[in-house]
């Protein structure tokens, strides 16, 4: 697999192969990916990937029937990288770390778009099962779940543009500090648990519909 981070046509791909196989229960675009991404790699539980590869379509049913192996393969190997690359960022260079948030074109302007990523990174983090974050860090959980809950959408249409731009630049420095705050409960809980739907053995085939043998797949 390759590795660095994804060009900007690798990118477009993933998003484009996203908006082709997407459904309602479906990541749906690379921004809700990199968001989702973000969560698996910042939960103080280890998710196993033939978990949330298969979670990332919204389950076994709504896997993608894609039309070869080429399309399948180079789909797992991108998103890998791509999350390979956040990870760096996140234990390594924290000063690089920035959520790939969207854009939207309205009457000549362009708009950044944090809704998709933070629905991303809510939908990643329900996958955990965690308990609710210290006092301390509230703020920073309840201003990515604003955004990421349909439950707070009248609350975020009430947002003045000044307030909204305060979200976006407060945004990754609140999913930094969630980052080290779970990291540090996972030095403290050592061996993490895994989180997985079943037991797949090693040359069962693997849950992500790669095709493939686990061992030749999702386990490494």
């Amino acid at each position: 697999m390759k590795q660095g981070p994804l060009t900007e046509n690798e990118l477009q791909w993933l998003d484009d192969t996203l908006e082709q196989y997407a459904s309602e229960h479906s990541v749906i675009d690379v921004s809700e990916l990199d968001g989702y991404l973000t969560a698996i790699l910042s939960v103080p539980v280890t998710l196993e990937p033939e978990f949330w590869m298969v979670a990332l379509w919204g389950g076994e049913k709504h896997i993608p029937q894609w039309k070869n192996t080429r399309e399948r393969d180079r789909f797992m190997d991108l998103t890998f990288q791509h999350m390979a690359d956040i990870e760096e960022r996140l234990i390594d260079f924290p000063e690089q770390f920035e959520p790939l948030f969207g854009e939207q074109e309205l009457e000549g302007q362009s708009f950044t778009v944090i809704g998709d990523w933070c629905y991303g990174y809510m939908r990643g983090i329900k996958l955990a099962q965690l308990p609710p974050v210290s006092e301390q860090l509230n703020s920073a959980y309840q201003l990515i779940s604003m955004h990421g809950s349909q439950a707070y959408a009248e609350e975020v249409d009430l947002l003045t543009a000044e307030q909204f731009e305060a979200h976006i630049a407060a945004l990754p420095a609140s999913v930094l500090d969630l980052y080290q705050y779970w990291s540090f409960l996972a030095q403290q809980n050592t061996p993490q648990p895994k989180i997985a739907e079943t037991k797949v053995g090693r040359n069962d085939p693997c849950p992500c519909g790669s095709g493939k043998k686990f061992k030749q797949c999702c386990l490494h």
